[in-house]
């Protein structure tokens, strides 16, 4: 569903319409599933899902996207070996019952202007939005922060994904204009509005990446190891939330060179996270792109998530005038890079972008201005 016709045409012949966006971080990355803090935004791409109820308890699916068909019922849900679209659906479903809502069946028509596999959370916007869709069909009611955590454990156990909650708790509970610093630890959130002169630019490198198979699960599980190792020495360290740089240098030779390198990643982005939330505060766009440049440096040196297509289109944004820092975003290996610049440049950069890294790629490269979006629900006009 891309255009208005396609939702006015829905909603005239009785389906309900729903969506959910896609999710930019803006800094904090490999921080949540440490306890950290994140501030990511919303942005106006969507999975848009349009259902219509039925009177037992099997769900039909149309991926429209994908040109696939699947079903199952709601008493025979089981993570699948090897997991694809339809287990996020089922996984939600599934994660939702078990949480206490009585769900009925459904006809589910699913579409979406995501990249998958670009980092912009078209995994967590999917499974919002059949979580929303599932929840009003069946007028059962869930608070926002509730969802967000049934669809992380629904990625974690039918998708194999060992996810933190930022992806979910952003699309479900984000606000319009916005973005949002959310601990993940306490789910404490705070919310800051984007200075009108600031852009935010999303470039696809073109190089996709499947979670799972990635090294996203094998980072969080080195982070795993490291806490385990710092916790030796202070039982109050139950996540890489609660160690210092200080402690971190401290124990390197204990550590090791690899799992020093990844904890000296986690703990100096949170630090990053806080000053990058006061610099939108105060409108400090400068020190907001020295922010961004020094996270996408330890992502590529000392989380080693980055890859040469995303070095050479970091540079060749970073090259742009009016761009004031950028760096690789979602999980890595892949995916998409994020430009904060100055609104006034935003079309001569995205112009100068796709000129440059289209060449190396051989085709125009997918390209965002990001628009802060409302969170997932449902839509009621066109």
């Amino acid at each position: 569903m891309k255009s208005s016709d396609r939702l006015a045409a829905a909603i005239a012949s009785g389906e309900r319409v729903f969506r959910a966006p896609g999710r930019v971080n803006i800094i904090g990355e490999h921080t949540d599933y440490s306890d950290g803090l994140v501030l990511p935004v919303n942005t106006g791409l969507y999975t848009w899902v349009t259902a219509r109820p039925r009177d037992d308890r099997e769900i039909h699916v149309h991926a429209m996207n994908l040109n696939s068909f699947d079903s199952f019922g709601l008493d025979d849900i089981v993570p699948a070996r090897n997991p694809g679209w339809i287990d996020y659906v089922k996984g939600v479903a599934h994660e939702l019952e078990h949480a206490g809502a009585r769900l009925t069946g459904a006809i589910l028509s699913i579409d979406g202007d995501i990249p998958i596999g670009g980092g912009l959370s078209s995994s967590a916007s999917l499974e919002l939005a059949v979580a929303r869709t599932l929840l009003s069909l069946a007028d059962q009611h869930m608070p926002a922060s509730q969802i967000a955590r049934v669809c992380q454990r629904a990625e974690q156990r039918y998708a194999a994904v060992n996810c933190g909650i930022m992806d979910q708790f952003s699309v479900v509970c984000g606000r319009r204009n916005q973005a949002m610093l959310l601990d993940c630890r306490s789910l404490e959130t705070q919310y800051v509005g984007l200075p009108e002169d600031l852009t935010l630019i999303v470039t696809d490198s073109g190089v996709k990446h499947d979670l799972p198979d990635s090294g996203y699960n094998e980072r969080r599980a080195e982070c795993r190891q490291a806490v385990r190792i710092l916790s030796e020495m202070d039982t109050s360290i139950t996540s890489l939330r609660d160690v210092s740089i200080e402690l971190t240098d401290r124990e390197r030779e204990r550590l090791g060179t690899l799992l020093h390198q990844r904890s000296r990643h986690v703990v100096s982005e949170v630090r990053r996270v806080r000053e990058a939330f006061s610099a939108l505060k105060t409108g400090d766009l400068a020190r907001l792109g020295e922010l961004v440049r020094s996270s996408h440096a330890s992502l590529r040196d000392d989380f080693e998530v980055s890859c040469d297509e995303i070095e050479a289109l970091v540079g060749i944004a970073d090259a742009c005038d009016g761009v004031l820092g950028s760096r690789i975003v979602g999980g890595g290996f892949g995916g998409c890079v994020l430009s904060i610049a100055r609104k006034e440049d935003e079309r001569r950069i995205m112009e100068r972008i796709v000129e440059a890294y289209g060449r190396i790629l051989g085709r125009d490269p997918w390209i965002h201005a990001v628009t802060p979006a409302s969170p997932a629900g449902e839509v009621t006009e066109a």
